[in-house]
């Protein structure tokens, strides 16, 4: 234990950083259907008994090494035309899921309490409603403290049932708007931003701390077999969204999705300590093998009269001198009294 202390200033000895890592988190949609099993059976797909999501995985979700990548699911307004339709399958949960989502994102608002609907802009004025989604919820392996502003990119396919890879008539929706310092909106649920695409509008909205995105059915607007089926038959993404159940609309659009990237953010928040050993500190060991025979050991010659230590590890302590932490030096420094040290320990939490 330390016989003396030196004791760090906190307005001059301390400092706070803030460090922002980023990755490349790639996508393809060969992972999300058709690799593992047979479509829509994919080993890498979970359904639930409950119905409300689909979990999808990087690797059959069976095996100890499976990554979860994202959940699945759909849903409209109550005051969407599709609510109350004849032959609605599951359509309660599929309103629920959609205020379910509303609510943590958006919060309410008005007097009567009422749920905000997903919007298409960036105002919130309850113009240009998306009464009819489907949600990407990512997983938080993925995206981390949150996804990168201007980083997000989805592709889908808007062809046909069985062309639905055709590149040609696919979709790409970026955030490319969004950055650190605008085109974004703060909300309950943080930060979003618009997908848009110069040629095809807007395609949803992309919450980067919660790692949702909220894709609208006008995507598919102009396709009559968004899901097909030699069960159900041909339908369009209005029809499957009423008449068939939310993994069946998950499977339809995992068939769909081409490709989705973004990058992830992790923040490392770290506190600063500059250790100062002054000239006249820090020049004789604790070691009880520093002295032999009342002599340091460490000196060359008799006639050297000045002490001469090495330091090679620093230690925290709190103050009521319990040590806290401990940073060891890459090599030891030589310390006497002609020489003064900084030490620099960070903190990274």
């Amino acid at each position: 234990m330390p016989i003396n202390y030196e004791v760090i200033n906190p307005n001059t000895d301390v400092a706070t950083t803030k460090t922002l890592l980023h990755e490349v988190i790639p996508l393809t949609g060969t992972i999300v259907s058709g690799t593992y099993g047979t479509f829509p059976d994919d080993d890498n797909v979970k359904n639930y008994s409950h119905g409300m999501f689909q979990s999808v995985y990087d690797y059959p979700y069976l095996s100890s090494s499976a990554n979860h990548i994202f959940d699945l699911t759909v849903g409209f307004d109550e005051s969407s035309p599709l609510s109350g339709s004849t032959g609605a399958v599951q359509e309660a949960k599929k309103i629920n899921m959609y205020n379910q989502f509303s609510q943590v994102l958006l919060g309410y608002t008005g007097s009567a309490n009422r749920v905000r609907l997903f919007e298409s802009d960036l105002v919130l004025d309850e113009s240009d409603p998306m009464k009819e989604v489907v949600f990407v919820n990512l997983s938080r392996l993925l995206t981390k403290d949150q996804i990168k502003k201007g980083s997000m990119s989805i592709t889908l396919g808007t062809g046909s049932w069985a062309a639905s890879d055709d590149s040609s008539l696919a979709k790409t929706f970026t955030d490319s708007e969004a950055t650190e310092n605008g085109g974004t909106l703060n909300t309950v649920g943080g930060d979003y931003g618009i997908l848009s695409s110069s040629a095809d509008g807007v395609g949803g909205i992309v919450f980067y701390q919660a790692g949702v995105m909220v894709l609208t059915s006008s995507i598919w607007s102009g396709t009559t077999d968004f899901y097909s089926s030699s069960a159900d038959g041909e339908r369009s993404f209005d029809e499957q969204l009423v008449s068939g159940s939310i993994s069946g609309s998950a499977d339809a659009f995992r068939h769909r999705l081409q490709n989705l990237q973004f990058n992830n953010t992790t923040e490392i928040n770290s506190t600063v300590y500059f250790c100062r050993a002054s000239h006249n500190k820090f020049n004789y060991s604790n070691n009880p093998t520093y002295l032999s025979s009342s002599a340091i050991r460490v000196k060359n010659l008799n006639r050297d009269n000045a002490p001469v230590s090495y330091i090679t590890t620093i230690g925290l302590y709190n103050s009521q001198n319990e040590l806290l932490a401990v940073a060891k030096l890459s090599e030891p420094l030589r310390k006497d009294p002609t020489n003064e040290l900084t030490l620099r320990v960070r903190l990274d939490y």
